[in-house]
């Protein structure tokens, strides 16, 4: 099996689950309403299937694109601005005890 689609379904559950257990629902309804010849169920699968897409295609046109900001850099300035220098350190010549 293709290691793509496991991740692809993953995603699209965590992003919109209430759609994708629709479309899963819709899509098994009608596959096991037609393989017994259940027209009903067929339909009913077809029909739940329909209205989840439909209702993701209604959301993703109702999503505005964000307006895109402009990138803002920061520059450090030239000198600190506190007043006197952190201390050097030193590396102390006493071996620390084991």
């Amino acid at each position: 099996m293709n290691a793509v689609l496991p991740r692809f379904l993953k995603s699209t559950y965590r992003k919109e689950p209430l759609i994708s257990v629709l479309m899963t629902m819709g899509v098994m309804d009608a596959l096991i309403g037609g393989l017994n010849d259940s027209w009903s169920l067929f339909a009913f699968g077809l029909g739940t299937a329909g209205i989840a897409l439909g209702f993701k295609l209604w959301r993703f046109q109702q999503r505005r694109p964000l307006p895109e900001e402009p990138v803002v850099q920061h520059y450090l300035p030239s000198r600190s601005s506190s007043s006197t220098p952190l201390p050097m350190l030193s590396v102390s010549k006493k071996k620390p005890p084991l």
